[in-house]
């Protein structure tokens, strides 16, 4: 103990500042969230998915992002083989409220999508900072596994076009996109906007909670 208090006490204090301090979870009312999203015009432009990298396995433990995502997910755990080959397993698909026992037939989502991403501010990110937004596993809601067909009639459509066939799914899904858009500091557009605080005002108690990115 009295070694460590030495080696604090000799660490300039102005060091001691200027030490970066752990980003902690920060917690809002969904509306109040809702508002805080800048609000602009979209741009399409440019945007290929492969600016993008994605399921990737960055623990390099044979399980890419998309696998790593149905393991967490699993209601009923699945056996992990070779080559993160799952067998078995139950997930539920909360967007159109189905349970599947197929792990084929369910696809991984960005909550946001890759597509929405760029045209809300990613445009402006460098190829590593849009690699860690397609794999974010350090935010549960940002990857959701779903039905495929749930997914894919979502597309790259944000909740003003697009919210999940199952009705109660709505609060929890506008507070997630809520959440992930607050989490890399991505911009609404205002149909986008209002969509969102529509749902909103139906999800009383609802919070968004997550750290900045």
């Amino acid at each position: 103990m009295r070694a460590r208090l030495a080696v604090l006490a000799a660490v300039p204090l102005t060091a001691t500042l200027l030490a970066p301090t752990p980003a902690h979870a920060v917690s809002t009312p969904l509306v109040e969230a809702i508002t805080a999203l800048d609000v602009a015009e979209e741009s399409r432009t440019g945007y290929d998915r492969a600016l993008f990298p994605h399921w990737v396995d960055a623990d390099r433990d044979g399980c890419n992002t998309r696998m790593e995502v149905l393991i967490e997910e699993a209601v009923v755990a699945p056996e992990v083989g070779d080559r993160c080959r799952l067998t078995g397993g139950e997930w539920y698909s909360y967007y159109d409220d189905r349970t599947l026992t197929e792990a084929r037939g369910l696809d991984i989502d960005h909550m946001v999508p890759l597509a929405e991403a760029w045209d809300s501010g990613a445009s402006e990110w460098s190829t590593a900072r849009r690699g860690d937004f397609a794999n974010d596993l350090d935010e549960p809601v940002a990857l959701v596994a779903v039905s495929a067909s749930s997914n894919r009639s979502k597309a790259d459509r944000d909740p003003a076009e697009w919210l999940p066939p199952a009705q109660e799914a709505h609060c929890r899904y506008v507070t997630e996109w809520t959440t992930v858009k607050s989490r890399w500091a991505l911009s609404v557009d205002a149909a986008e906007q209002e969509a969102l605080l529509d749902v909103a005002g139906d999800c009383p108690g609802a919070v968004v909670e997550t750290t900045p990115a």
